[in-house]
């Protein structure tokens, strides 16, 4: 079993290996191609210690509920033994869940598995500090399947905890109610928490109204050297997705030859190199399609393409349907959403 010291001794060993790195990228564009600026940025990066979450719940408490702003120190991409409960309460951005990339919005509620690496970013200023963003609920898997052992009611939520193993995210009367108790819970304590999270378990373990996220056959190495060099490589890869980002770049930075580092980032993503570029683009075309007026073209270069038909082909293979059928029904589904709650006159 690994311990907090193993991970504290392994964490203080990664970053001093780290300054060593950092003082061959002053090299690297001139022995390797790398553009300047790349190297630059992966400075910052490396500048961050490893992080990995340990869930502590106290004793007198069977799970962990928390309120979180954004960002901070475990937004990263992530594991952990226990379930969690997520959501999203005021800000839109980018979920990553196992092989999954997809947009969330106010609102958002998903859950994860043991063992299901995730994250949710949101595009921030410096300085900028969303508060509140999440609420967080985590619960030890094992004990709810020893509870079941003497109430054998808890048995019927089995098929749920199954397809959490892969990411679920939820949508209509389930994301409305479930997102209303996790609300609730952070004005009670004791028994009466407790039973809104029996209730909590059985609004999501018996809706229809569910998406699985990730594949079934993803099965990411999960020891701390690898998830660190892809907490590394993911927050490089999400901060720099709109320009042309190498391949033979990240696999310098991550200390592995073009090939091995191609082999790791699929075994552990779910995604190629080239599929995971792509849907970071083709999501963040979503948003520009939805949210603003920008041409068809004017998105296309701002999400990091060069040329339109790539773009559309890219587009419909990731959405099947072109940007402008994209622009269409997103303008249906606003002016639906309008015509069903609409604004107060001032």
């Amino acid at each position: 079993m690994m311990t907090l010291a193993f991970f504290d001794r392994f964490a203080r060993k990664y970053h001093r290996r780290t300054r060593a790195i950092q003082c061959r990228l002053g090299t690297m564009a001139t022995d390797t191609g790398m553009q300047p600026d790349a190297a630059s940025k992966f400075f910052k990066i490396t500048e961050t210690k490893p992080v990995f979450e340990h869930v502590m719940t106290e004793p007198s408490k069977s799970f962990l509920w928390r309120l979180d702003d954004y960002p901070w120190g475990r937004n990263v991409w992530n594991f952990h033994p226990e379930y969690e409960i997520h959501l999203i309460r005021n800000a839109s951005g980018v979920a990553l869940v196992g092989d999954h990339i997809g947009p969330f919005e106010p609102g958002y509620l998903a859950v994860v598995g043991s063992g299901l690496p995730h994250d949710w970013v949101t595009e921030t200023t410096p300085g900028e500090l969303i508060v509140g963003r999440d609420i967080v609920l985590q619960f030890d898997p094992e004990q709810i399947r020893s509870a079941a052992a003497t109430l054998p009611e808890l048995g019927e939520i089995n098929p749920f905890m199954t397809r959490a193993l892969r990411g679920v995210s939820f949508h209509g009367e389930t994301r409305r109610r479930g997102a209303e108790l996790l609300e609730e819970m952070g004005s009670v304590d004791g028994l009466e928490r407790l039973a809104m999270f029996m209730r909590l378990l059985n609004v999501l373990a018996v809706s229809k109204e569910y998406v699985v996220l990730s594949s079934d056959d993803l099965v990411p190495h999960l020891d701390p050297s690898t998830l660190d060099i892809m907490q590394r490589a993911l927050a490089y890869v999400l901060d720099n997705s709109t320009i042309d980002i190498s391949l033979p770049d990240l696999a310098v930075m991550s200390g592995m030859s073009e090939s091995a580092f191609s082999r790791f980032f699929k075994k552990n993503t779910g995604n190629s190199f080239t599929d995971h570029i792509a849907k970071l683009r083709v999501n963040r075309a979503c948003k520009l399609l939805a949210d603003s007026n920008l041409s068809i073209t004017d998105i296309c270069f701002e999400v990091g393409y060069s040329n339109v038909s790539n773009f559309n082909r890219t587009f419909l293979n990731q959405r099947k349907m072109t940007p402008s059928s994209y622009r269409r029904l997103a303008q249906r589904r606003r002016a639906s959403h309008a015509a069903t709650f609409p604004t107060s006159a001032t």
